[in-house]
């Protein structure tokens, strides 16, 4: 691939340019990583391990926790690593691997939440043929596509973004290599760049937001109309709950990042944002999964025990 930018490596600005507060933030930012790894780490294994979980919901779910820790591991090491150190520079290459493996996440587990509503739609609405709908081949052919698109999407905004020429300030205003920073630092014509950003990227965070809330609104209808069952409103919304709290902590902050015109948006508004949803999330994640989900919860609760008190299992 061709190289047509002057420009050999860029300096990533962060979150603050207040050196006192660097070490206070690393401090943060550090426990919350390993809170990541640890959380979604031990959801991984306890899926993988539990012949209980071994269902749709929770071959999902495990993807889910997949991606939070690769998903958190593109951007907070780097974000850590500059923290201490007074460089806080980025080779080319690298920002556009950034970039790429930050997009081919973040639009895969986008689409993986709509799957995941998919699943629970599945799962109330059509209970005598859900084994059916959602056989083994079926969850890996879902999630293979999922991961797929994923990872096209975001090598069309890596090679788009390597092609263009940046000929003035390596300062990116960002903790981490994402386009739309990029986009303010390229000299020339960037109006595919950006029709991308905003229609295709747009279309993907969007797409799976919408059908996850026609998901829900065919299930509540289902329940109420055709059940008309209040215990199974309430066990059905309880098994939602948590699936919904997720889509919405992730969700939120990303069509506000890319829907809303790039000349229109705030980077210190899009640094939070992206934390919300890059950092704040899958350090979330596993906590709302396992508070409020009694199969996951009795396993991992086994799984300690078995740990403390293997004489006594």
């Amino acid at each position: 691939m061709p190289n047509h930018t002057s420009l050999s490596e860029f300096i990533l600005l962060g979150i603050t340019d207040t050196r006192e507060l660097e070490p206070f933030l690393f401090a943060i930012f550090l426990i919350i990583y390993i809170l990541i790894l640890l959380g979604n780490g031990s959801i991984l294994v306890i899926v993988i391990c539990e012949p209980q979980l071994h269902s749709p919901m929770y071959f999902f779910l495990g993807n889910l926790s997949c991606l939070d820790i690769c998903y958190s591991t593109v951007t907070l090491p780097k974000m850590l690593d500059n923290f201490l150190s007074t460089q806080k520079t980025i080779s080319f290459v690298g920002c556009i691997t950034q970039l790429h493996f930050f997009h081919f996440l973040g639009s895969t587990e986008a689409i993986l939440l709509g799957v995941m509503a998919f699943d629970r739609f599945v799962a109330i609405c059509n209970p005598l043929r859900y084994t059916l709908i959602m056989k083994h081949q079926v969850c890996l052919c879902l999630a293979g596509v999922t991961w797929m698109i994923g990872f096209f999407h975001a090598l069309l905004h890596s090679i788009m973004t390597s092609h263009l020429t940046f000929c003035g300030s390596n300062h990116i205003h960002h903790f981490f290599c994402d386009v739309k920073p990029l986009l303010d630092l390229a000299c020339g014509n960037t109006e595919l760049n950006q029709w991308m950003l905003e229609t295709v990227t747009g279309t993907i965070a969007i797409s799976p937001f919408f059908f996850t809330l026609l998901s829900y609104f065919y299930i509540i209808s289902f329940l109420l109309f055709k059940s008309r069952s209040c215990s199974m409103l309430q066990k059905a919304l309880s098994t939602c709950a948590s699936h919904f709290i997720v889509v919405i902590f992730f969700y939120v902050p990303v069509v506000f990042i890319y829907i809303r015109p790039t000349s229109g948006s705030s980077m210190d508004q899009d640094q939070i944002l992206a934390i919300m949803y890059s950092v704040v999330t899958p350090v979330l994640n596993p906590l709302v999964y396992t508070l409020r989900n009694k199969d996951v919860k009795g396993s991992l609760s086994k799984a300690i025990r078995k740990q403390l008190w293997p004489e006594h299992l």
